[in-house]
């Protein structure tokens, strides 16, 4: 039986999953090679193509890091006070998960994507315009239009400590890449390098949302104020989520 065999390989939700395998399935034999794969680790979005975020359907490539529904709260404090017209840009955006849903949430406003990795590039060029998704490293990346103009920076940089790489369940560690993942000795190394320059993007009281560890919160909050944004921290215990906020004051 796929439930109890999913089950067995630490599928909490062995019969919702089941259900989505067999959906996915062309045949048996189909089946049997998604069923597979799920016991040995392979992601279930990665299987099914596809991850729920904020009630959207996001296309999810083999190889992409998959959204988390802790990032749900990236998208719920950004949405507050943005209107059409108004620039966002998701960095580190892996599938595009965040941007597309803040298109969703709020109708026209100019979403830009960029990440490092050119999977995840190609993979959030399903989700959003292609031509608003940008290969490079991390600013880098955007076209020098933007300097100036971003009301919302959302970013969701790898956070995870090296050594704490080790620990991650199989499918986050075998399935995804290391660049999405490893945050460095302490996890911010890449946080670290998006608060330095986001002054020069960020349109005055512009918003950086970073989503961060809750250790690693107080770190993150005085990399911002050091930064000279005004920072608060916010957290939803229900989802497991901290995001850090920055606002950028009048030039």
């Amino acid at each position: 039986m796929i439930e109890s065999r999913l089950r067995a390989a630490g599928c909490v939700f062995a019969e919702e999953e089941a259900a989505l395998l067999r959906a996915a399935a062309r045949d048996d034999a189909d089946l049997e090679r998604l069923v597979a794969a799920r016991v040995d680790g392979t992601p279930l979005e990665v299987l099914v193509g596809w991850a729920e975020f904020c009630g959207l359907r996001i296309a999810v490539d083999p190889g992409v890091f998959v959204p988390r529904q802790r990032t749900s709260y990236v998208v719920e404090l950004a949405a507050v006070g943005l209107r059409a017209g108004d620039v966002v840009v998701d960095l580190c955006c892996g599938t595009g998960a965040v941007g597309a849903a803040l298109a969703a949430a709020v109708p026209g406003l100019e979403v830009h994507a960029a990440d490092v990795e050119p999977a995840a590039v190609a993979c959030a060029r399903r989700n959003l315009p292609p031509e608003r998704v940008h290969e490079g490293d991390l600013y880098d990346a955007l076209p020098d239009a933007l300097r100036g103009w971003v009301g919302v920076l959302a970013v969701n940089a790898p956070y995870v400590p090296h050594d704490a790489i080790a620990l991650m369940p199989p499918e986050a560690r075998l399935h995804e890449p290391a660049v999405a993942l490893d945050g460095g000795p302490d996890g911010l190394d890449v946080q670290r390098r998006v608060v330095d320059d986001a002054g020069r993007w960020l349109a005055p009281g512009g918003r950086l949302l970073i989503e961060t560890g809750l250790a690693q919160a107080p770190t993150t909050r005085a990399l911002m104020t050091a930064a000279g944004l005004t920072a608060t921290t916010h957290r939803d215990d229900d989802r497991d989520a901290t995001v850090v906020v920055g606002v950028a004051q009048p030039k």
